[in-house]
């Protein structure tokens, strides 16, 4: 009889990898739970999360770290997506955290990010997470390529660059003390194109600010930003409208958007192919910083 060769293709195999890390941490860690914002990333993690464990449901929360300044449309989307899968839905938020004088903000409308880890390690501590999956990828950003797939960190939360673990032949250790956790990127070896061309394939919803629409927005410092209850044009700035995408979605009042007729994720895939800045680089304010500023925030907890 002939044999029958399978080749898998370059998707496949991503997805493989994926739900591999997904039941390896159901299987030995306990209390994991997964990052879930309502942004494109979160979104293709929590559909990789339902095929790792179909016909089962997903045995195992979701948590959202809230700044408290998001775009109504994702908080929206988050909160469909939780009630379309029966899913448990944790929020720390970061005004909790600001009300109690744990966290502190510099003015009105400042850009929350930063104050995320306090909220984040809260929540895992609150809960006793063994593991959290995120969904930060290695073409990301500089500070993030240097993280392994299982992410150890101690009992403060914090992440030690020059003492991790080998993942030699995709072997994970997920072994940790009671305190410490595990924080878990399924997606690290998946490209912002990977991600795009995974949400044709598999015909993903989004929120639709990923898509091609019209806004009105002001340019500040290099970028386009969202008027919004938390973005109000200055004096000096005059706001216009624009047709508009999101490549990435988190605090409005640092996430900018690009000038797009991307309006299908045909559209996007294709432009996203062609582009040469991340896009967090070319829409994310509190990421322009140096790859050390990132590297440090992330030692201290930040995901």
């Amino acid at each position: 009889m002939a044999s029958v060769a399978y080749e898998m293709s370059h998707l496949d195999m991503l997805e493989s990898e994926a739900v591999h890390i997904f039941r390896e941490v159901a299987a030995t860690i306990e209390k994991p739970a997964l990052l879930f914002s309502g942004g494109k990333d979160s979104v293709v993690m929590l559909h990789l999360a339902v095929k790792a464990f179909w016909p089962a449901p997903v045995p195992f929360p979701v948590m959202h770290v809230d700044t408290g300044q998001n775009f109504d449309e994702v908080i929206a989307f988050r909160d469909r997506t939780v009630e379309r899968y029966g899913l448990r839905l944790i929020v720390s938020s970061v005004q909790d955290d600001i009300d109690a004088g744990r966290s502190h903000e510099d003015h009105p409308n400042a850009p929350r990010n930063q104050l995320q880890t306090v909220s984040l390690l809260r929540g895992i501590t609150e809960n006793r997470f063994g593991a959290v999956f995120g969904g930060a990828r290695r073409d990301e950003e500089k500070a993030r390529a240097k993280e392994r797939v299982f992410s150890f960190r101690d009992e403060f939360g914090q992440w030690d660059p020059r003492n991790q673990r080998p993942e030699l032949w995709s072997l994970y250790n997920g072994r940790h003390r009671k305190g410490e956790n595990m924080r878990v990127f399924p997606l690290s070896n998946w490209t912002e194109l990977d991600i795009w061309s995974y949400i044709l394939a598999e015909r993903i919803e989004l929120p639709d600010l990923y898509y091609a629409h019209r806004r009105e927005v002001v340019e500040r410092d290099g970028m386009l930003l969202a008027v919004n209850r938390f973005i109000e044009p200055t004096d000096a700035e005059t706001p216009f409208e624009a047709t508009v995408r999101f490549r990435t979605i988190g605090d409005a009042t640092c996430t900018g958007c690009v000038q797009s007729n991307a309006a299908t994720a045909e559209d996007v895939v294709a432009e996203v192919a062609a582009a040469r800045i991340t896009e967090r680089g070319a829409t994310r304010a509190d990421d322009r910083i140096s790859e050390a500023g990132m590297e440090d925030r992330k030692k201290e907890g930040y995901f």
